[in-house]
């Protein structure tokens, strides 16, 4: 039983990636902000989340007090049958919460489903946005990595920045796009970089945790790799300021912003071995040509 449950769960993760790109498309066809996008994958992955969760401590209370095994794969036909209705309840939450650029009415979304195949009804859908509400406590305005990117940038153009905030704020949509995307991979990486280890510990892992959910790293990260991708010649003025901005190191930004460019884009951009910012450059700036030979 335990068994069939963690598979569930694993599959249940492996879902949240399609998903992401699910709400990406879908936000894009109904020309929402990139802010409503970002909150809406925000709402689904703590959801999934929730769902798994229920999903652990029920198999857990039933294997202690030995009570007949669920019958896991109902449940989670019953789960998937219902996935597209929550996927898009959370489109059509975070679309509310940002009420001042555009909300998706009832109509737009059961017509959305019908096209897919799926028949429900305007009281259907009230019932799954509330049960999306209900499982995380109400609580679904969440802060997203965007914002932070936002006000960063913000920050960077008053201080006299090279590289132009416009021209970062694209750069850096198309690769937080990227990383919520490869979520994983990305930190994965970028785990086994700063312990030096190719296979952390579970210990180590759990710490991590915490630099998963640091969006003010993130963004930084975000930010670096786009100056280097828009123009690498002030990558170090732009990473220098980042640091003043905000307190973070300048191997941290340096070894974010070489996960991200190595997975999103494949360039190579400074690394951690060396703690002095130009010698990082030249660093990149040799990764980059070779790459380009």
């Amino acid at each position: 039983m335990m068994v069939t449950s963690f598979t569930c769960l694993s599959d249940m993760n492996n879902g949240i990636k399609v998903a992401k790109e699910f709400v990406f498309l879908l936000s894009e066809q109904w020309c929402l902000e990139k802010s409503v996008s970002y909150q809406a994958v925000e709402i689904l992955e703590r959801f999934m989340i929730k769902q798994a969760e229920n999903m652990y401590r029920q198999a857990t209370i039933q294997l202690r007090e030995k009570k007949e095994p669920q019958n896991w794969k109902a449940l989670k036909e019953q789960l998937f049958n219902k996935f597209i209705l929550r996927l898009v309840s959370c489109v059509q939450l975070a679309s509310k919460l940002s009420f001042h650029y555009k909300i998706i009415s009832n109509i737009t979304v059961l017509n959305f489903l019908q096209s897919l195949g799926y028949v429900h009804t305007k009281e259907e859908l009230l019932e799954s946005e509330l049960d999306v509400l209900k499982s995380l406590n109400f609580q679904i305005n969440l802060s997203t990595p965007l914002a932070y990117v936002e006000m960063l940038l913000e920050v960077l153009g008053y201080n006299g920045c090279l590289v132009p905030a416009t021209r970062l704020h694209a750069t850096c949509l198309t690769l937080l796009d990227l990383v919520y995307l490869l979520r994983e991979p990305i930190y994965e990486s970028l785990l086994r970089a700063s312990i030096e280890n190719p296979i952390p510990s579970q210990l180590q892992g759990e710490k991590f945790v915490s630099v998963k959910e640091d969006f003010m790293l993130l963004a930084v990260g975000i930010i670096a790799a786009s100056a280097f991708i828009q123009n690498h010649e002030c990558w170090s003025q732009v990473v220098g300021h980042l640091q003043s901005i905000t307190g973070i190191a300048l191997e941290s930004i340096a070894e974010f912003s070489y996960a991200i460019l190595t997975h999103s884009v494949g360039a190579n951009t400074p690394r951690r071995q060396q703690p002095v910012l130009p010698h990082l450059e030249a660093r990149a700036l040799r990764a980059a040509a070779s790459s380009n030979t």
